[in-house]
């Protein structure tokens, strides 16, 4: 059996299609761009979808079940072959899977001409092959110790249904119990797997400089962390509203806060590539106290503000930390943010303070909304200007 390198070298199509986080990252970056340049315009009353989805609603959709499904099959496309050993997707499967997601994508924009099995079955195409994909890889190669990934993954496929559902009965789709489980599962994948790769590549960078305080390593707090993280989050999902769901979700964010702290991110300040890393994280902890005191002291802080912690905050920041670090490794780049990629990272941070900050500064009054905008637009711009032309050229032979 040839290994992943050479069936990388065998493939004589496109350089973007040797490898799964080519095309994806870049389809997500277009869509983020794309999406927020029609939620914009459908704000303003320029342009109506023919989407059964109300405005908020089709948002909310197309990011947490847009975007993030698109670039976390990249990440796990090409992840997992090193986890199971096994061989990744390459070639023309790559492009026959970006159409089924831009299907989904162009079923959600047309839902209201369309009958709701299409809609749905379009839409929950792709994050069906990605898990029977990625469970097929885990199962075969006996990874165990990825199963949580998979679960996750799960959820998000049933949650996307879910919301469905709730909006073809006329509920508030944005509001309703399929967004709060496919929220809940990006969160617990970032905890998942930025609880593994943040102090890995903390303690690489850390050692390489013979820095004498390392991350701890994975021990019984962090499970007992993830575990309070779980129970907070299945308390939101069923009871959103109460008292106790908010003590457990400020619970569970003071615990990942300090999870995080074990993980000397005060100490990498030179490297942009690996403090965005725990920039990304915080917004984990941050979003749950958020939500969690939204809750508890509901006069303190709009829920749908606290919720944007993570869905403007965690889920953007660490997608782009990890696209831009896979991209740099995997096409033989130096691992090392330049002025362009550390812009990229102060325009995501940007944009969720902004869109949280809105309505908390009296000077705001909506104009936090358009800079967020802008802000978000002006990251991923960035993502594509200079990480495209890596994506869709030959890897360079050098580092990674």
């Amino acid at each position: 059996m040839s290994s992943t390198a050479q069936q990388i070298r065998q493939w004589q199509g496109p350089a973007i299609l040797s490898l799964a986080f080519r095309l994806f990252f870049l389809l997500g970056a277009v869509w983020a761009m794309l999406s927020m340049v029609i939620w914009i315009a459908m704000l303003t009353g320029t342009l109506q979808l023919a989407s059964s989805f109300d405005p908020v609603s089709w948002h909310a959709h197309e990011f947490l079940f847009g975007y993030l499904p698109i670039v976390l099959a990249g990440f796990l496309f090409t992840a997992v072959p090193n986890w199971t050993g096994r061989l990744p997707v390459v070639g023309w499967p790559l492009l026959w899977l970006a159409g089924l997601w831009l299907a989904g994508r162009a079923a959600v924009a047309y839902s209201a001409l369309l009958p709701l099995v299409i809609v749905i079955t379009a839409d929950l195409s792709f994050l069906a092959v990605t898990l029977l994909v990625v469970g097929r890889e885990i199962v075969a190669g006996k990874n165990w110790r990825n199963l949580p990934v998979l679960v996750m993954l799960l959820v998000l496929f049933f949650a996307n249904g879910w919301f469905h559902l709730e909006n073809w009965q006329g509920n508030y789709a944005a509001g309703g119990y399929g967004l709060r489980l496919g929220l809940a599962a990006a969160v617990m994948m970032i905890a998942l797997i930025g609880g593994r790769i943040v102090p890995s590549f903390t303690r690489n960078w850390l050692a390489k400089r013979g820095s004498p305080g390392l991350p701890v390593p994975f021990n019984r707090f962090d499970r007992a962390s993830l575990s309070v993280m779980v129970l907070a989050l299945f308390a939101w999902i069923a009871a959103p509203d109460a008292v106790w769901t908010g003590l457990a979700l400020m619970i569970a964010g003071a615990l990942q806060l300090w999870r995080l702290a074990r993980w000397r991110g005060d100490r990498t300040g030179a490297e942009p590539l690996v403090w965005v890393l725990h920039a990304g994280y915080l917004f984990v902890p941050l979003g749950a106290i958020s939500l969690g005191a939204s809750i508890t002291f509901p006069a303190s802080l709009a829920a749908a503000n606290a919720q944007h912690v993570w869905m403007a905050g965690a889920i953007p920041v660490m997608t782009l930390a990890v696209m831009t670090r896979a991209t740099l490794g995997h096409t033989g780049r130096e691992l090392h943010a330049g002025a362009m990629t550390t812009m990229i990272y102060a325009a995501i941070i940007a944009a969720c303070v902004l869109r949280v900050g809105n309505t908390l500064w009296p000077w705001a009054d909506g104009l936090g909304h358009v800079l967020a905008a802008m802000a978000w637009l002006l990251a991923f711009a960035g993502f594509i200007v200079v990480y495209g032309p890596m994506l869709s050229g030959q890897r360079r032979q050098g580092p990674g």
